[in-house]
């Protein structure tokens, strides 16, 4: 069984934990020797004390591979911020985004990979093989579930953000230094029209036997990965049935300031609402029972004919079982729709 993924940050992550933990817990032995590829978003990525940064995808690394910071999501656990330190003592910044140690570790060797001419995806399969190990996750077992990892694409691509008092400022700024506090007209995918998609992110997702999109940012993380060139166009021609888990409970986000994104490009800050923007993607989209559940049994509006159902399962990941369960049913759901004929090009 072969499972695409399009994920973000720390929601995405901590799914695809789930998924992983669902896959090897299973009676199913083809679920139990699945594998797993995760398109990670890489419009948050951003040039630092002369580093290149990849936030979605050490998130998602950290995660998968037992490291990560888990009262904060991102991040490495343990961690030390001495030379932090030593950088606000020479007074260069910026001071809004603090590196640990041990994640500079990681940044340094991205960088120099990257100045060697190594192209984005091969210095993430290089660093998993430090984390992921053989794809299997830190205390997975010989046979179990494998992942693997690739950015949307090789390419840069950088997310601004353009806001209500006049100013144009990268996504980081926005997010860490401002929270998002001063409210967005806009944002602006720097180089995505001219990005081509990472070697074997076109095929992940045409030939998967289920594509899940989890309860990612729906514009900044999710929304930017289906702006890469054919992206979008292979999951709504390809066979592979795309269930998408909703993450906005009730009108509000679930973590982070998804409503912020969704208000500055003018979508409704609701499950239906975020679900319109995938709309012509979309086999099944997962609500929560308890605050969307009677949206359970209708249609996402918008959605191809005979698509589109809504269903409405437990939807916070409150625990690691409870995010193996959100992630066992959304592949539940895909699987009982099961692969669609192809859609020829025009």
């Amino acid at each position: 069984m072969h499972i695409s993924a399009i994920a973000g940050g720390v929601g995405g992550a901590r799914f695809l934990r789930g998924l992983l933990a669902h896959l090897a817990a299973s009676p199913d032995p083809d679920r139990r020797s699945a594998r797993v590829t995760a398109v990670v978003n890489t419009g948050d990525d951003t040039t630092m004390h002369g580093l290149r940064i990849t936030p979605d995808l050490d998130t998602v690394m950290y995660t998968l591979g037992g490291a990560v910071h888990e009262e904060q999501g991102w991040g490495r656990r343990d961690e030390s911020r001495v030379v932090s330190s030593e950088l606000a003592a020479y007074g260069t910044g910026p001071d809004w985004f603090t590196l640990g140690d041990r994640d500079l570790g990681t940044h340094v060797f991205r960088t120099q990979l990257l100045r060697e001419g190594l192209p984005l995806s091969a210095v993430v399969e290089r660093l998993c093989q430090r984390w992921l190990p053989g794809g299997v996750p830190a205390g997975g077992l010989p046979g179990g579930p494998t992942v693997r990892l690739l950015p949307m694409s090789d390419d840069d691509v950088e997310t601004h953000v353009h806001l209500t008092d006049g100013r144009t400022v990268h996504f980081q700024e926005w997010w860490v230094r401002l929270r998002a506090s001063v409210p967005a007209t806009g944002f602006s995918q720097v180089g995505v029209d001219a990005a081509s998609p990472a070697p074997g992110v076109l095929e992940a997702l045409r030939d998967a036997d289920a594509v899940l999109l989890p309860p990612s940012n729906p514009v900044v993380s999710i929304g930017t990965v289906l702006g890469v060139p054919g992206v979008r166009e292979a999951l709504r021609d390809g066979g592979a049935p795309v269930v998408g888990v909703s993450p906005i409970l009730g009108g509000k986000a679930v973590r982070g300031m998804a409503d912020a994104c969704l208000s500055a490009i003018g979508a409704e800050t609701s499950a239906l609402g975020v679900a319109g923007l995938h709309a012509d993607l979309l086999d099944t989209w997962l609500v929560d029972d308890d605050a969307d559940g009677a949206l359970h049994g209708t249609s996402v509006p918008g959605a191809a004919p005979g698509r589109g159902r809504v269903l409405a399962r437990p939807l916070l990941m409150s625990s690691p079982q409870a995010a193996a369960d959100l992630a066992g049913a959304a592949l539940d759901a895909a699987l009982a729709t099961g692969r669609r004929p192809r859609r020829s090009a025009a």
